[in-house]
């Protein structure tokens, strides 16, 4: 056992031992602040920390340039105060020495200056040079020319300025403002001579463009940089201004001087273009300057020929320059960039040809649809007029027509050779061919009957191509143009449905020639109606023809893809025979009753079971049209139709899949079966309905609880006690009157009193009933 000592001894030695730690410690603690306070004295100062420099927010060479350029200007600036208000000052000799002392010796400055490697400085100082040179100039004008005309003098300063800053440049070769500089110059002498000798307007425009063409030279000629770019933008500024004044030149000439002047302006352009176009490098630069070139060549010829020709005549001419222009730059002699540009070109002409052609078919195409809001009223003079119902007959139409079979015939070469753009030649071939076949009639004003038929067999001929989009649009084009009598509606739609049946027994076309047959036969069976002065009512049981004929289709075809179309027509047919019916009550319950013997016809089929639905929806509207045509108001002649195909119904799902909640199978058939009759006899002062609900409420709750099914036994029984309700109303009515006023509180307070003492017990019972509940279905 281990041996403890008395409490005493036991204090005494904790007290020691506690005595003992608090020295160490003490100790412990001083020898940690000695050696912090050693480490603290030889430890290094840390080094301040070093402030970054700040960073200059513009460079050494941007700075000078700037000073430069700012004294440049400021010398420039009291140059040219000096020329304007200090210059009548000075005498003759005294304004000559001061200006050409002035001049050259700034224009010497930049020699020793690049000699000593300021070159930015010698290039501000040239500058400053080369406005005093100006300012020379003009002092000169000012001093002893006054007499000559300014505009001159100016372009013989300007030619004069330009070649001694160019012989300047070329003298300083470092210096790279002069030669540019001189090259701006160069771009007025011509311009303001033609101005200053008062010539014409095709005068300016020669020396705009002959300037151009000198620019173009000098940019071919020039290596890369500033004299480049210089002339480049000459070239293409003063072109542009010159092929824009030669344009408006050709488009206002009236007699063959002036047109041939403007054309010889417009083919000059048009060869500096092509020459440019064939010299440049970059692919891109190069097409698009040879499509302003082609572009120009036909504005050329077409402008010389308009002026012998009559009005409406121009496009045309251009037309068939811009087909020759694509002929005649198939040979390989010419680089690629250039023929892309011009057959571009040409292209570009054919298209715009045909944006002024396209008022004649649009009027030609949408024309008969003014027939629409007036059919069958009366004989008509001429194709013209079957187009031109609420539309006005476009200007130059004939020359329109040309340039549809033009361009028609134009596309022919690609379509046949050309292999990337062969199926949209072709397709672009035969759209035109079509829309001119389609407006000749209307062009040459022949006989409504010509236009008919010429559009029938454009339809025929189309129907059976790859792609029938075509036949359809002729069709549409055709049925809206026959609406202008009744023997051309009734033929035309005839010979469509027909041709439209034939088309369809190809499979490649039966998904559009099917459904599209089905439709003309469907217009065919109203206007046979409207013929023959029937009803629309009446029309409808021969409209209900056609979704007859689409099921039988329908379902012959089975899978394939004309199949969905089809019923989709059959369908669309359905419903038009219902708006016809709509006005005869008697005459709509039948065709409900028709349209639900087709559905269920389709829901034979296995794979359109849900076509059932609809068959039973459209026999049940049916039934109910034409009870309200018999005046019948009972509202179990409306509800038993439907309560009873839904009850069967939910007897069938139940013994088809037996785990079916009651309220799936029998809830909705019960709820039209009883709440109706409910709702009807609460106001009902006759016994026979509220007897007969009761009795059928009674039925079914027995029937719930004989099957242990939830929805009838709550849904009868609800029923059964509100009809008893309803029918002992009147005696409690009676009893509530007889009683005093103090018996309904007393038997309220009694009321209570019991459900109180026996709340428990009736707690258990409701919690049993609901378990009774829970376990039916």
């Amino acid at each position: 056992m281990t041996h403890l000592p008395p409490p005493a001894e036991e204090l005494r030695l904790l007290d020691a031992e506690l005595w003992r730690l608090d020295a160490r410690r003490a100790q412990l603690l001083a020898r940690r602040a000695w050696l912090v306070d050693s480490l603290r004295s030889t430890r290094p100062t840390p080094p301040a920390p070093l402030t970054a420099a700040p960073r200059p927010e513009a460079s050494a060479p941007r700075v000078q340039n700037v000073l430069l350029l700012l004294g440049g200007v400021l010398l420039t600036i009291a140059a040219i105060a000096f020329t304007l208000v200090s210059w009548g000052h000075l005498g003759i000799a005294g304004r000559a020495l001061v200006l050409g002392t002035v001049t050259l010796a700034v224009l010497a400055a930049p020699v020793p200056l690049l000699r000593r490697g300021l070159r930015s400085t010698a290039e501000s100082v040239a500058g400053l040079g080369l406005a005093l040179t100006v300012l020379d100039a003009y002092a000169l004008h000012e001093a002893a020319l006054t007499g000559t005309d300014g505009t001159g003098y100016a372009a013989a300063a300007a030619a004069v300025l330009a070649a001694l800053w160019a012989a300047y440049g070329l003298g300083l070769g470092a210096l790279r403002l002069p030669l540019p500089a001189g090259l701006v110059a160069a771009q007025l002498p011509l311009v303001l001579w033609a101005i200053a000798a008062g010539s014409d307007p095709y005068a300016v425009a020669t020396a705009l463009l002959v300037t151009a063409g000198l620019d173009a030279v000098v940019a071919f000629g020039a290596a890369a940089g500033a004299v480049r770019v210089t002339v480049t933008a000459g070239a293409y500024g003063l072109g542009g201004w010159g092929v824009l004044a030669a344009g408006w030149l050709s488009w206002t000439a009236t007699g063959p001087s002036a047109a041939a002047r403007a054309a010889a302006l417009l083919l000059f352009a048009a060869v500096i273009a092509l020459v440019a176009a064939a010299r440049l490098p970059e692919p891109a630069v190069a097409s698009g300057t040879a499509i302003a070139g082609g572009l120009l060549l036909v504005a050329a010829g077409g402008g010389l020929l308009r002026v012998f020709l009559a009005a409406g005549w121009g496009v045309p001419v251009h037309l068939a320059l811009g087909v020759a222009l694509s002929a005649a730059v198939r040979a390989d002699r010419l680089p690629e960039a250039v023929r892309g540009g011009l057959l571009r070109a040409s292209a570009a002409v054919q298209a715009l040809a045909l944006l002024w052609a396209v008022p004649l078919v649009v009027v030609t195409l949408l024309g008969p649809l003014g027939w629409v809001d007036r059919p069958w009223s009366g004989e008509l003079s001429d194709a013209r007029a079957a187009v031109t119902v609420h539309t006005p007959w476009p200007p130059y139409a004939g020359q329109a027509l040309l340039v549809l079979v033009v361009v028609a015939g134009a596309l022919v070469p690609l379509a046949v050779r050309h292999g990337a753009w062969r199926p949209r030649a072709r397709a672009g071939a035969a759209a035109l061919v079509w829309a001119a076949c389609l407006a000749l009639p209307a062009v040459l004003e022949l006989p409504y009957a010509a236009a008919l038929s010429l559009a029938g067999a454009v339809t025929a001929a189309t129907a059976f191509l790859p792609t029938p989009w075509l036949a359809l649009a002729t069709s549409l084009h055709l049925a809206f143009l026959s609406l202008a009598t009744q023997s051309a509606t009734l033929t035309v739609l005839s010979a469509l449905t027909v041709l439209g049946a034939t088309a369809s027994r190809r499979p490649r076309l039966t998904p559009v020639a099917a459904p599209v047959a089905l439709g003309y036969a469907t217009a065919l069976a109203c206007a046979t109606g409207a013929a023959a002065d029937w009803q629309p009512s009446h029309t409808a049981l021969l409209v209900l023809c056609v979704p007859v004929v689409a099921a039988l289709a329908a379902a012959r075809s089975g899978a394939a893809p004309a199949t969905v179309p089809v019923e989709v027509a059959g369908a669309a047919a359905a419903v038009l025979a219902v708006g016809l019916a709509v006005p005869d009550a008697p005459m709509l319950a039948t065709v409900l009753a028709a349209c639900g013997v087709i559905a269920a016809g389709t829901a034979a089929r296995p794979d359109r079971r849900r076509a059932g639905y609809a068959a039973t929806v459209l026999f049940l509207l049916a039934t109910w049209v034409r009870l309200a045509a018999w005046e019948v108001t009972t509202p179990e002649a409306y509800t038993l139709p439907v309560a009873v195909p839904a009850l069967l119904v939910g007897a069938w799902r139940r013994h088809r899949a037996p785990l079916t909640r009651s309220w799936t199978a029998y809830g909705p058939g019960l709820a039209v079966a009883l709440l109706p009759s409910l709702a009807t006899g609460w106001n009902d002062p006759e016994w026979s309905r509220p007897l007969l609900l009761g009795a059928a409420a009674l039925l079914v709750t027995l029937l719930g609880a004989r099957h242990r099914l939830r929805a009838p036994l709550v849904l009868g029984g609800s029923v059964l006690v509100l009809d008893a309700l309803h029918e002992l109303a009147p005696y409690l009515v009676q009893v509530a009157d007889a009683l005093p006023r103090w018996a309904p509180p007393a038997l309220a307070g009694v009321l209570l009193l019991a459900v109180g003492a026996t709340y428990e017990r009736r707690l258990r019972d409701v919690r049993r009933v609901r378990e009774v509940l829970g376990r039916m279905h």
